[in-house]
């Protein structure tokens, strides 16, 4: 982004309002001072959080805003831009009717940091099954804010801004080379120039928006002990170490293929900024069983800082008072970090 997002809000969006998106977001903001956090306003229908805020049984008040009234708004009442479109959101119960105010926020908050009015992009768990029944044509939030990138400019390369998920922790960051493909096809989507790409795509934003000057990175195996010199698969052999050689010969600090099983304990997490791992859970057991009400959601490879918690929308417990804010806490202050709009 080249202009500067010193003293802007941050856009949240809401997120399935069946699920524990309001809760959490309404949790946040009660922890405000104690958590220290940027003012941010929630893209949504106020008066779904004032029915949510009143079943968890919480006397808060809510403030109709635009960007620009956020933070003097922010220690009185939750700010919230009025989508004007209704929610039903009821706890735990689905209904397609939401669907496209959903999608609505994620674009809103995306126009917001477009236009100057906010400094990242923070997004609620969606749920993409109710989606889909609605029409919505990505595979995920991180698919479709990748599209949602074309306006801001064209991508560097000519061809298509490519959004790459990170989870990152206190202590560890991890980065999925394939994501949401069933285990049986992420093997055979893999490839070198995919791992390639991911990878310099890392390498940059931990330069750009983590202030990393040199990051280290660790490419997983795919196969138990990296496929042992080929008698546990070939893939390591022939997909893996020739990307991992690319990337050195390309001045990236890049190690592997390392088994998986012994690159996540203590000693060896000091070793590196990020691991590039090959398929979705090889990626995110390790980072959530470390700290998983504090791991981010972080989307690199975008114009614009979009980071979300790392959970889902845990329609069993919406409503509850049980859902924990840790995650939207820290991807709150992750964003502001990263988009400079604090410290």
């Amino acid at each position: 982004m080249s202009r500067s997002r010193a003293g802007l809000p941050l856009a949240l969006t809401c997120g399935e309002p069946a699920g524990i998106g309001p809760d959490v977001t309404i949790a946040a903001w009660l922890r405000r001072r104690e958590a220290r956090l940027p003012p941010f306003h929630v893209i949504g229908d106020p008066a779904l959080l004032a029915r949510r805020a009143a079943q968890l049984g919480h006397e808060i008040q809510i403030v109709r805003v635009s960007p620009e009234t956020t933070i003097a708004a922010f220690d009185d009442g939750l700010p919230v831009v009025d989508l004007e479109m209704p929610m039903i959101g009821h706890p735990g119960r689905l209904d397609a009717a939401d669907a496209g105010a959903v999608v609505a926020s994620i674009e809103r908050a995306v126009d917001e940091v477009r236009e100057g009015r906010a400094a990242a992009v923070v997004t609620n768990p969606i749920h993409k099954h109710a989606l889909y029944s609605a029409g919505f044509a990505h595979p995920g939030h991180t698919e479709f804010l990748g599209a949602l990138a074309d306006r801001f400019a064209p991508p560097p390369d000519g061809r298509a801004w490519r959004p790459i998920m990170m989870l990152a922790g206190p202590d560890l960051r991890t980065v999925p080379v394939t994501v949401h493909v069933a285990l049986a096809r992420a093997a055979a989507e893999l490839s070198t120039e995919t791992i390639v790409a991911t990878a310099r795509i890392v390498a940059a934003d931990l330069v750009a928006r983590f202030a990393i000057p040199a990051p280290r990175l660790v490419i997983a195996g795919l196969n138990p002990h990296a496929g042992e010199d080929g008698a546990m698969g070939r893939e390591d052999l022939e997909v893996i170490r020739p990307a991992v050689e690319r990337l050195v010969a390309e001045g990236i600090d890049a190690r592997g293929p390392l088994p998986a099983d012994t690159l996540f304990h203590a000693r060896a997490r000091a070793t590196y900024d990020a691991a590039l791992c090959m398929y979705h859970d090889q990626a995110l057991i390790p980072v959530k069983t470390l700290a998983f009400d504090e791991t981010v959601n972080v989307t690199l490879g975008l114009p614009f800082v979009r980071t979300s918690p790392d959970h889902g929308t845990a329609l069993d417990i919406a409503g509850t008072g049980r859902a924990h804010p840790g995650s939207l806490i820290a991807a709150l202050r992750m964003a502001a970090r990263m988009s400079g709009a604090a410290a």
